[in-house]
Parts: C-alpha cells; structure tokens; sequence
C-alpha cells in the first residue's frame, strides 16, 4: 500500500532530554488456579520532554500495569524505570513529585469542591500558600473551571471531575504528565477538550505518557507509539517510521497485522 512521500519527509518534532526510562520491565503473579500469570514482559522504550508517547494497546495488553509501576504503584518483578533520573523502586518520593497521573478514577472527593480539592493536593506537595494560590487560579483560568469553584464532588459530572483530576495533577507543575486512558466515558466534547489539553502540554514541553486504546487519539497526539498485546511491545517508532517498517498506511490496519501475526506466531 502507497502513501505520500511528503508524509514520511516530515521532520519529526524537536524533543529534549529523556525523561521516562523503562529498561527490561517486567511484572508476573502467582496464581493459585492458573499457575504464574505474566502481565507484561521485556518491556523497554524512553520518553522525552516536549514529546507525547503513546502506549497502545487493547484493553488488558498491559498498559495499566507498566504506568503503575512508573507511577511507582507497583513493584516490577525485573527491569528498571526512572523519570527524569529518579528510580522507581529506590526513590519512590522523588519520583512522584516529578508525575502528574490522569486516569478514568478522577479521584475527585464527594464533599470537596473543586477548589479545596485542588488546594488540598497542592498542601501535600508542600507548596506554599501564595504559590499554591497563584497556581490555582491560572490552572482554574486554564481549564475554565471557575463555574465549579464551589460545586461539590458530588454534583460534578463527568467531564467536570475530569477537569478537576487534571488540575489536582497539575498543580505541583510536574515534568511527566501520565494520562491512563482517561477519555473513557467522557463525551465527545469533554474528551476534545482533554485532547486539547495533552497537546498543550506537549508543547510546552512536557513529557507526556498516554495510554489509550483508540487509534485516532494515538494518530493526533502522539509524536511516537509503543504498539503493546499480551505484554509485549510488538512494534514501536514514529506513525512514518510504523508504516514504512510494516508497509501498511492506516494505523488500524497495522495494528491489527501485527497483533494478528503475534497472535499466530508458535
């Protein structure tokens, strides 16, 4: 299948240093019924700032489990992680301070508004009143999230706890923003928004993970992808370097080739 040459001339977007590092990761359990179950395996690719890198992948290829283990949430069983040089297992504090995580658990209190929400997470990063303050009110401006100031958690919908999950990760201003599938259950004009948000972000230069199982948000987004099933990277690079290696144009398609020939593979 033919694309067009200037597609594949494109430069790719300036990037700066790396930021996230997974090296060999992998998590397995023991189960009593099933013997031992392996969640991911040899997982090994490296994010940098100004870039926004997606992890895609069925539901169960094992994204959630590799973000939990950057997010220090849970232990590897080999391989190492570090984020902006901070190692995940040994310095497990460092290494929350430099990540802002999203996810479809908005983590949004009931009998807090948004705004003591936010104030809330900002004094447990320790930032100091007038800081903290000054931040909320440019990420409440940012997000136009000044309507549900003082609208309980509770009263909030969807999108509107989403808004406020994003800038309760924001308000530290952390390098590496991770975002686990965190458009589920949106509707379209809260997930746009969301997406607009990531891109921003992207721009100003940070490292952003996105993990997602949509292959128009990975196309739109993200400078490079890490295609995952079963465990495994399949298949990772930029969407031009992906299609040049595997001679398919539509991501889709490609996608579905390679979990296809893993699939089918003794």
């Amino acid at each position: 299948m033919q694309w067009p040459a200037t597609e594949l001339a494109q430069p790719p977007r300036a990037v700066g240093r790396p930021m996230v590092e997974a090296i060999g990761l992998a998590k397995s359990y023991d189960d009593l019924a099933r013997g031992k179950l392996t969640a991911i395996e040899e997982l090994t690719f490296t994010a940098h700032a100004g870039e926004a890198f997606a992890l895609l992948g069925p539901n169960g290829a094992g994204k959630t489990t590799a973000l939990r283990i950057l997010t220090t949430m849970l232990t590897p069983t080999a391989g190492e992680a570090r984020v902006n040089g901070f190692d995940c297992i040994t310095q497990a504090e460092l290494v929350r301070r430099q990540i802002g995580f999203i996810s479809t658990n908005t983590a949004v209190y009931d009998r807090m508004t948004a705004w003591e929400l936010v104030e809330y997470f900002g004094q447990l990063h320790g930032l100091p009143d007038d800081e903290l303050h000054a931040r909320m009110e440019t990420l409440f401006t940012r997000l136009e999230m000044h309507n549900l100031r003082n609208t309980l958690g509770a009263k909030m919908s969807t999108g509107m706890r989403q808004k406020a999950s994003i800038a309760r990760a924001l308000i530290h201003d952390p390098p590496v923003i991770v975002f686990d599938e965190a458009t589920n259950g949106l509707d379209v004009l809260a997930a746009r928004a969301l997406l607009t948000e990531v891109s921003r972000l992207r721009d100003e230069g940070k490292c952003v993970i996105f993990s997602t199982h949509i292959m128009r948000e990975a196309e739109r987004l993200c400078d490079r992808i890490a295609i995952l099933h079963r465990g495994k990277i399949l298949a990772q690079g930029t969407l031009p370097e992906l299609r040049e290696q595997h001679a398919e144009h539509d991501l889709e398609e490609l996608f579905f080739q390679l979990i296809h020939e893993a699939d089918n593979t003794p």
